[in-house]
Formats: structure tokens, sequence, C-alpha cells
């Protein structure tokens, strides 16, 4: 069960920012000037990607408030990256002591 939970918080905000792309891709286009911004966001920072197009207004941008938001999420993408690395060094055998 514990995975389950695990895999769906992993593929969750990845799934909800491309399904966004592709049901609205005018509102992306109009968040990011290319799309390799996004597809990188969908790879390596999926929390931060999604709240920055949750929060992102088209014609005005970001402003004040938004950025604790994105920063909110970026501190989220750092805790799940370091804690797979932390993870797969435990399950590789290697121990600190």
């Amino acid at each position: 069960m514990g995975c389950l939970f695990v895999m769906f918080g992993a593929v969750a905000p990845r799934a909800a920012v491309f399904i966004l792309w592709l049901a609205r891709p005018a509102y992306v286009d109009a968040a990011f000037d290319t799309f390799l911004w996004p597809l990188l966001g969908i790879l390596f920072f999926p929390f931060t990607t999604l709240m920055y197009l949750l929060v992102f207004t088209p014609g005005v941008g970001m402003q004040g408030n938004d950025w604790i938001w994105v920063a909110i999420a970026f501190v989220l993408d750092i805790g799940q990256l370091a804690a797979t690395a932390t993870d797969r060094r435990y399950q590789s055998g290697w121990r600190n002591g």
C-alpha cells in the first residue's frame, strides 16, 4: 500500500502538467517561451512546473506572492530528489559507519 502511495505521488504532478499541456496548449505556451522548459520541468521538477502553471497569469506574468508558492513547490521537488537518492543509496548496500 505504501509503494502505491509513493508511485501515485511521483506520477500525479507529471500527469497533471501533461494533461494541462494537452488540454490548454496556449496557456502553457504563454507561460513558457519554448517547449523545452515544460518538458524538462515534467522530468526533473514536476511540482515546481505545475505550481508555476497554476499561479501564472497570462498577460501579467508572475507577481510577488506567486513566487512563494513556486518556492514551496521547489522545496518539495528537492526533497523528493533527496529522498530518492538516499533510498537508492541504502538499497545498494551502502551504509554510513
